[in-house]
């Protein structure tokens, strides 16, 4: 017996009518200056183990809402130092990922196939069947859409699993960088915030390079599996 289905429209226009409401409850709860010094400060920094939930449930939430998740890193590295800040910030990143991806998957994806089949296909086609590896070169770019990634992956079809770790492990990087500049804030450090811009450069490079390689390999592949069909 099949179980019911909401009607595409009508799940789009949750999707419109849920994002707008979680936007006004945002600003209503007085949360639009989450992740600033002084929030930081006040709520999560010297609070213990409240203040890790706070954090991690306060990223999570924002990173999946569009909040860069290098910022998330920074403060974590800011109020917990560069490891703590680090794990907290990966962690607070992976649940954004999840959050955004399993929103899409259920509530938008019958919706997106519909509006935008081209530009799901090329992505699936890109990412599947090395999901882990091209979901790690991804997050290691220095540009991009870190939610659009997430919901655009949570309308395909590529194995989650592998797309979620995929992310953690691409998204530890960068979470190092900002979560040491975030500490050299702290302690007053300038060569902290003048090592985590290097890296960054260094990271960024690093991951076009190897992504470009990647996705040659791939299109060269491709082509040489069209040549022997038609051999």
């Amino acid at each position: 017996m099949r179980k019911p289905h909401l009607p595409v429209w009508l799940r789009g226009i949750f999707l419109i009518l849920s994002l707008v409401g979680l936007g006004l409850l945002l600003k209503n709860a007085g949360l639009e200056h989450i992740f600033e010094r002084d929030w930081i400060d006040e709520n999560v920094r010297g609070h213990g183990v409240r203040g890790y939930g706070l954090f991690l449930a306060a990223g999570a939430i924002m990173t999946a809402l569009g909040l860069p998740r290098q910022l998330v890193a920074f403060f974590g590295g800011y109020a917990f130092g560069v490891w703590l800040g680090l794990l907290l910030g990966a962690v607070a990143a992976l649940g954004g990922c999840m959050l955004a991806f399993y929103y899409a998957r259920l509530f938008g994806r019958g919706l997106v196939r519909r509006m935008f089949p081209e530009k799901l296909q090329r992505f699936e086609d890109f990412i599947r069947g090395h999901t882990f590896t091209m979901t790690l070169l991804v997050r290691l770019l220095p540009a991009g859409s870190n939610l659009v990634t997430n919901l655009i992956a949570g309308v395909s079809k590529i194995p989650k699993l592998h797309f979620f770790a995929g992310s953690f492990a691409g998204y530890l990087p960068q979470t190092l960088i900002f979560s040491l500049a975030g500490s050299g804030l702290t302690v007053g450090s300038h060569w902290q915030i003048g090592l985590s811009i290097v890296l960054f450069i260094i990271s960024g490079m690093m991951g076009v390079r190897l992504y470009r390689q990647m996705r040659h390999g791939r299109s060269y592949a491709r082509e040489l599996e069209t040549q022997d069909d038609h051999q």
